[in-house]
């Protein structure tokens, strides 16, 4: 466990020359920028929100306040809830950076599920007041989300805060996080806006105003060509930005599949077993044995802290545009890989195993056996005898010696994610990415070191070095200490 934690927290700088005592007295462009800010930041619980709140106080180091918007949750507070969050040992590297940051942190009770965002009067006039930077990063990522629950988060709470922001007396720049698969009907995204599937002001409506179980049965037809609920709502969510944004520093990242971190604040750190980690951890601990997948498809992943890096370039360089410029619009960045660099489902899946062979996991039920097809038939032939007919067994099995049957119930979840990612597993999705790299042509070397996105350097041979391991300890909670057992297993 320690062995792995030191490799894990080495030092991660690409230029370590520019991290010297005499360059850290100089603030950047992008640090400057952020001095004495007033950040007010959605979804800082999240994933993609903790690496953002860790990168902001070690980076920025000058900024004044992150106003965190959390909402209470199973009987904890929200100070309870940040503590908790800032305790976690991602945050390792900035208590050892910089010791003195929680005086930084505030927490800002209120839910994105709720009107307004739930917010107090008081603390409503408090961020009018003070805020210069807004990260919109908050929403609900599953899939399968009641379409109810996915316009109160995605696409009302993003016009509450626009209106919100509209009234800051001193906002300097608000980045909106969307998804590079917002316009996945398109044949190409392009870094504009197009045409809303449907009227938000009418969505809204009509999810507030019908029945939880009517609105399930005509979702559907709603969503027409869109897979799920949450392309449909983040396709919406951008047309309240065109229209609530006018005039106001608002600029929109859309990441594509966000995966571990790449090198900040550590290697390999990750929390959530959605997408492309699911499906390597799935396949780590002998369960997954088939996924519907085309492997000569581009798998479009981007690590974390490369797209926090770009949240907070981009947020930069809309404030400073806008300083210059009160008409300069609204930009839009997609931040994908497939143009830049790209990696198909087939390489994904075989560094993964390179090196996960490696470090086989002690938690694992049986040894890794894992392909892809594309073929419907050969996928839903493969499932019903390599994971329906074992499950049974094996939970028959279970119940003859008084155990609770597990198997079925756990091969259920993993169909239905199976199915949920099919529709991005199975096709190539084009897109025309040039507002990042333009915007790096005007970025400092040091601000290119500090705040490193761009994806034509990323190393995925290095990135997978980590990566497998970094799935083992952060997700499967299996400490590097049982490899030598884990390897007994394997060999047997």
């Amino acid at each position: 466990m320690d062995n792995l934690k030191d490799t894990l927290h080495m030092d991660n700088s690409p230029l370590p020359e520019l991290n010297s005592e005499l360059d850290q007295k100089c603030l950047t462009p992008i640090q400057e920028f952020y001095k004495d800010a007033n950040i007010f930041i959605t979804g800082s619980t999240g994933f993609l929100g903790q690496i953002l709140v860790e990168k902001l106080l070690r980076s920025c180091k000058d900024v004044s306040t992150l106003y965190l918007l959390v909402r209470n949750k199973k009987g904890k507070n929200i100070h309870t809830r940040i503590e908790e969050i800032l305790d976690d040992t991602i945050f390792d590297r900035l208590r050892k950076e910089c010791p003195k940051f929680r005086h930084k942190v505030v927490g800002i009770a209120g839910d994105c599920n709720l009107p307004d965002l739930g917010l107090s009067i008081e603390d409503r006039k408090l961020l009018i007041d003070k805020v210069n930077v807004v990260f919109h990063v908050a929403a609900t990522v599953r899939f399968d989300e009641k379409l109810k629950t996915a316009v109160a988060i995605n696409v009302r709470a993003g016009r509450d805060l626009l209106q919100l922001a509209r009234e800051m007396k001193n906002l300097k720049s608000y980045i909106h996080v969307s998804t590079a698969f917002s316009n996945c009907t398109a044949d190409l995204t392009e870094e504009k806006f197009y045409e809303p599937v449907v009227d938000y002001k009418k969505v809204m409506m009509m999810a507030e105003a019908l029945p939880e179980r009517m609105l399930d049965k005509i979702t559907p037809v709603i969503l027409d060509k869109f897979p799920n609920t949450y392309a449909f709502t983040k396709n919406v969510a951008e047309d309240v930005v065109r229209e609530e944004g006018v005039g106001l520093p608002v600029g929109i990242l859309r990441p594509s599949v966000v995966v571990s971190t790449y090198k900040e604040p550590v290697h390999a750190w990750i929390n959530n077993m959605y997408g492309a980690t699911g499906v390597f951890a799935g396949a780590a601990v002998g369960l997954l044995k088939v996924l519907y997948c085309d492997k000569d498809c581009v798998a479009n992943l981007v690590p974390v802290d490369m797209v926090v890096n770009s949240i907070i370039a981009t947020a930069w360089e809309i404030g400073t545009e806008f300083q210059k410029d009160k008409n300069s619009g609204i930009k839009i960045y997609n931040y994908e890989s497939s143009n830049d660099n790209p990696i198909t489902w087939e390489h994904y899946m075989a560094k993964s195993y390179h090196y996960g062979i490696n470090t086989p996991s002690a938690k694992a039920i049986w040894y890794y056996s894992f392909f892809l097809t594309k073929s419907r038939l050969h996928y839903l032939f493969t499932i019903f005898f390599l994971h329906t007919v074992p499950a049974f067994l094996i939970d028959g099995v279970l119940m003859c010696i008084g155990k609770s049957p597990k198997m079925v119930k756990a091969y259920s979840k993993i169909h239905k994610f199976g199915d949920v990612i099919a529709y991005f597993s199975t096709r190539n999705f084009p897109f025309r990415s040039e507002n990042i790299r333009k915007m790096l042509t005007k970025m400092s070397p040091q601000d290119r070191s500090i705040f490193f996105c761009d994806l034509k350097e990323l190393d995925w041979e290095e990135f997978f070095k980590y990566y497998a391991r970094g799935v083992r300890i952060y997700l499967l909670q299996d400490p590097m200490d049982t490899v030598d057992e884990a390897r007994k297993r394997w060999n047997r």
